[in-house]
């Protein structure tokens, strides 16, 4: 005998679309509770693959079973089977498939999926040398050509680009020079939109891990990663001719005049941490004084309030004095 829930999981496949309907909404209903989340995850192999066939239905039943898989995502076991049932393939169709309903809750999902390992990889498409990193530059693409409003779809893109840039293999996409996704996603730093900042100050973090072995690629594009790292931590003030004449013109204009402060401690923190990872190599330290970055910092720290920035600032005001004394002895040895 089918128990009650066996039945409505049953339901979701049925070819009347008003019995289809009421059942996926009932399911979806039981996904916001934690029992009902629970007793779904008993039926699992019915119930993802079922709602993953929904997603392509009209907007009154994929909405809901797109609801309902994000919801059931949340659990890192349902997750994983959703990874090995091909789940990222289906969002990543469903994305890009013209008059989507549900672009918003497809991200959503992708971004609940890339907080597995296995997630990650299947995004990259790793092990697919013809299409690997197609679903990232398309992502990227998206990322960055969505617009301004506020209830912008794409904005959660962010988060899967955080998620993918935890992996070694993630970084070293996003850092590759001919695909220059790294370029275009820092660019979107300037957005209004704090999930956005968000996002792409994470993002920058998470891809200067690579510096010991990508320095020369992070370098390639100073002229947009420097701005990204040191207006938020640059305090308030508006910087002297002296100090903005030993800045590039990307950082000099944007100091000599006022500007609305990067409010989100997270954000500046994580800023802080991405300067560190450049400044521990030494061509790092280099590029850094070249734009009169140590001035930036100490000029933000006096005006910084927040514990933890401060502490961010601190490690790098001693690796930045420690790191100096090490490269004159240095230079002092070579010369004798």
């Amino acid at each position: 005998m089918a128990t009650e829930l066996e039945e409505l999981i049953g339901f979701l496949t049925a070819p009347s679309p008003p019995v289809k309907k009421a059942a996926v909404d009932i399911v979806r209903g039981l996904t916001g509770s934690e029992d009902g989340l629970h007793s779904l995850s008993n039926y699992a192999n019915s119930v993802l693959p079922s709602l993953s066939r929904l997603l392509s239905d009209d907007k009154e039943v994929s909405e809901p079973a797109a609801e309902a898989l994000v919801n059931l995502s949340q659990n890192a076991g349902l997750a994983a089977k959703m990874v090995e049932m091909g789940m990222i393939k289906i969002a990543m169709e469903l994305l890009y498939k013209p008059g989507s309903g549900i672009t918003r809750l497809l991200v959503m999902l992708l971004v609940n999926l890339t907080q597995l390992d296995d997630g990650i990889l299947s995004l990259l498409q790793i092990g697919d040398d013809k299409m690997q990193g197609l679903y990232v530059m398309k992502l990227v693409r998206s990322f960055c050509r969505s617009s301004e409003t506020s209830d912008d779809p794409f904005d959660h893109v962010g988060s899967i680009l955080i998620n993918i840039s935890k992996k070694e293999e993630g970084r070293k996409m996003l850092l590759d020079p001919k695909r220059g996704l790294l370029k275009q996603i820092i660019r979107q730093f300037d957005s209004s939109s704090p999930l956005r900042k968000k996002g792409v100050s994470g993002t920058i973090r998470n891809c200067c891990f690579e510096a010991e072995n990508q320095l020369q690629n992070l370098l390639l594009i100073s002229e947009f990663l420097w701005p990204a790292l040191l207006l938020p931590v640059a305090g308030n003030k508006i910087y002297s001719e002296l100090d903005t004449s030993k800045m590039p013109l990307e950082l000099g204009s944007a100091l000599s005049i006022d500007r609305e402060p990067v409010k989100d401690p997270e954000i500046r923190v994580q800023a802080l941490e991405a300067v560190y990872l450049i400044a521990l190599q030494e061509a790092g330290r280099r590029a850094l004084w070249s734009v009169n970055g140590p001035r930036i910092l100490q000029v933000g720290y006096e005006d910084e309030e927040d514990p933890k920035v401060m502490e961010a600032y601190e490690q790098i005001g001693s690796l930045l004095v420690h790191g100096s004394s090490e490269t004159e002895e240095s230079s002092t040895n070579t010369s004798k």
